[in-house]
């Protein structure tokens, strides 16, 4: 036998507190009524009075509070042992850090819109795995596989288009470390969540994820900015806009979605292509397709579980107390006064 709750065992050391204090009260009552007068008169003339249910209704309060504190503990015997298996889809959000991020065409920034949709969909997520990638120039794991949604979010606070020095949209880099970021163990599907305004300037992006689709890894984009673009802002240590991007002579930098390759991209894996919105919704359509994609089993393992039987003291406390509540310290006259002074 076990106790799951057995730090309520320490209550029990109250039980002999009550006794010592029953029986002091009891003493104190009894030297009490010695001191008005001849014991077996006084006894005679209380004729309703009755020690010895005072003494079982105290009886039957110890009992109920020793049974009670017995339930709390949750006793346990008889257990059984099943397999739980752990499943899942892995998913990795390759995130756009880049300075081109920090473009005003949706409000309040395509950044801020970004990670607001990758907590949207953390919050969706049921015992599945997730990680991020946060890419710029080049790409950053920033944070691995892991079921610990708590520390995704703080790691996802983090970001900035600080985070990472070389500058630049290197797409294809992200989705090649994205790739190799999954666990190699299991043969359920897996995802990539790509948040970016699209515009690669390093590499090959369809040719990254053909690779990825070669994996069974299916990419889901979501464009985020417009295609009239917006002009990039420089902003000063305080946070206020200094001024604008230029380019080497002095024109303005527009930054515009580049929706013709994130649709490529989706195309080449078998994902979908979404535009962000300020609702959301391409949030939930993704995470509905997800949820039916075949699941990876994580982990495998033993689970003992122990039968609870604090159902039986809880039963005994209840009907103690019940007891107790119906038992009066008195005798009725009528049945006990006859023959009294014989």
């Amino acid at each position: 036998m076990r106790f799951a709750n057995s730090e309520f065992l320490y209550a029990l050391g109250l039980v002999p507190l009550l006794l010592v204090f029953y029986a002091f009260a009891f003493k104190k009552k009894a030297e009490a009524f010695q001191k008005f007068g001849n014991r077996d008169l006084l006894l005679k003339l209380s004729r309703t009075t009755s020690f010895r249910r005072q003494r079982i209704k105290a009886g039957l309060i110890v009992l109920g509070i020793t049974f009670g504190i017995l339930a709390a503990a949750r006793p346990q015997f008889g257990a059984r042992t099943e397999v739980v298996k752990r499943e899942g889809i892995e998913i990795m959000v390759a995130l756009d850090v880049s300075t081109s991020m920090l473009a005003e065409d949706v409000k309040p920034n395509r950044l801020i819109r970004a990670k607001q949709a990758v907590r949207t969909l953390v919050d969706r997520l049921q015992g599945d795995r997730i990680g991020i990638v946060a890419f710029a120039g080049a790409a950053y794991l920033q944070c691995p596989m892991t079921t610990d949604y708590s520390a995704v979010r703080l790691f996802l606070d983090g970001l900035d288009t600080e985070t990472i020095s070389a500058q630049g949209t290197a797409i294809g880099e992200a989705l090649e470390l994205a790739t190799k970021s999954f666990h190699e163990q299991g043969k359920g599907q897996r995802v990539i969540v790509l948040l970016t305004d699209g515009e690669d300037h390093e590499g090959e992006p369809v040719a990254a994820a053909e690779n990825a689709a070669q994996l069974d890894i299916r990419i889901y984009p979501i464009g985020i900015g417009t295609s009239t673009g917006e002009p990039i802002p420089l902003r000063k240590s305080n946070g206020n806009t200094s001024d604008v991007k230029r380019d080497d002579s002095g024109s303005v930098v527009m930054s515009r979605l580049d929706e013709l390759t994130l649709e490529r991209i989706a195309a080449s894996t078998s994902g979908q292509y979404y535009r962000s919105t300020l609702a959301e919704q391409e949030v939930d359509e993704i995470y509905n397709e997800i949820a039916e994609l075949e699941k990876s089993e994580f982990e495998s393992r033993e689970v003992t579980h122990y039968e609870e039987r604090f159902q039986f003291l809880l039963v005994v406390c209840l009907m103690m107390i019940f007891l107790e509540s119906m038992m009066s310290e008195r005798i009725d006259p009528e049945k006990t006064w006859a023959g009294r002074f014989e």
